[in-house]
């Protein structure tokens, strides 16, 4: 859904790095079994994994109405430097 850099950020606390983040704007990705997919960043899909999870075991409604619709969440990747937002909901 987004991606955000925030420049003053990484010039004041990180240390310089060759390669960070290979994700795209307007990738999309389908999960099967709760296996992470191909192409995925491994820290972004840790913290999306247990929203993945409950909604493939028919869950959601996560903080009582937080979305409009009640099975999908928006969630971001745990990079502060350079967070990647995601749109995760069920399709049939």
């Amino acid at each position: 859904m987004r991606i955000t850099h925030y420049a003053d950020l990484m010039a004041q606390y990180e240390n310089p790095i060759e390669h960070t983040c290979d994700m795209r704007l307007g990738q999309t990705f389908t999960v099967e079994n709760c296996t992470k997919p191909e192409g995925m960043c491994d820290s972004a899909w840790q913290t999306l994994l247990p929203f993945v999870r409950e909604l493939a075991e028919g869950g959601g409604n996560f903080f009582d109405g937080w979305m409009q619709n009640p099975y999908s969440a928006m969630l971001s990747c745990n990079d502060g430097f350079r967070p990647v937002s995601f749109y995760v909901e069920v399709v049939e």
